[in-house]
């Protein structure tokens, strides 16, 4: 097993096993990963995303989706300049977050491809379930890090890791895209390491804030 994914760490240790996949967690983020061998080829990966349903109509969906469009909206002012990292073939976040006046950028590897936006800076970005799909979490990571300005606003939503014995009996991980898992300890770490602030709101919505000059 090579280190971890997420923070380069050697120190990694067997977490779980089920009938599919080994998972492993590294013991300084505490993030939980499969190996290398578990992960899709791309055009398998593509073929589950192009299952979903996600209608930017569906008031179940965007009920969901306001767990983290209405915080954003709270620590932001009207006419930021927003991105939708991951925001899949029909963005919805955006369209919710642009009903508020936010201007809102989309960048999504597989139905928004254009790396455009990836140049600019924004006073905030969101990625809802996304983050426990990427392969290379250390890469986005930093690059996230540099897309927003300081001061500005990351805005996750993702299930987190809570203990082992959950994590046996977790449906989340049975979805095969679902590769990186985090839990609240690997936000903390990160936060800590790059200086952000950290707010938890609920069981799944994350907020880092980017330090100010």
């Amino acid at each position: 097993m090579s280190g971890c994914p997420l923070c380069h760490s050697e120190q990694v240790h067997h977490y779980h096993t089920d009938k599919y996949r080994a998972y492993w967690q590294c013991q300084r983020c505490e993030l939980v990963f499969v190996g290398d061998d578990s992960l899709l080829k791309e055009k398998d990966e593509k073929s589950f995303y192009d299952l979903h349903e996600n209608d930017i109509h569906d008031e179940r969906y965007r009920r969901f989706l306001s767990r983290v469009a209405e915080p954003i909206c709270c620590r932001v002012p009207v006419k930021s300049q927003g991105l939708d990292f991951g925001c899949g073939p029909g963005p919805a976040l955006a369209h919710m977050l642009e009903e508020q006046g936010m201007r809102m950028s989309l960048y999504d590897i597989y139905y928004f491809p254009d790396t455009a936006p990836l140049r600019q800076q924004y006073d905030f970005m969101v990625s809802t379930e996304v983050i426990e799909h990427i392969y290379t979490p250390d890469l986005v990571w930093e690059s996230w890090l540099k897309l927003v300005k300081p001061g500005g606003w990351i805005g996750l939503m993702t299930k987190m890791v809570k203990d082992v014995d959950a994590f046996a009996k977790w449906h989340y991980k049975n979805d095969f895209t679902h590769v990186r898992f985090y839990s609240r300890n690997t936000f903390q770490y990160l936060a800590e390491r790059d200086k952000l602030e950290l707010e938890f709101v609920g069981n799944d919505v994350i907020l880092l804030r980017v330090p100010k000059l």
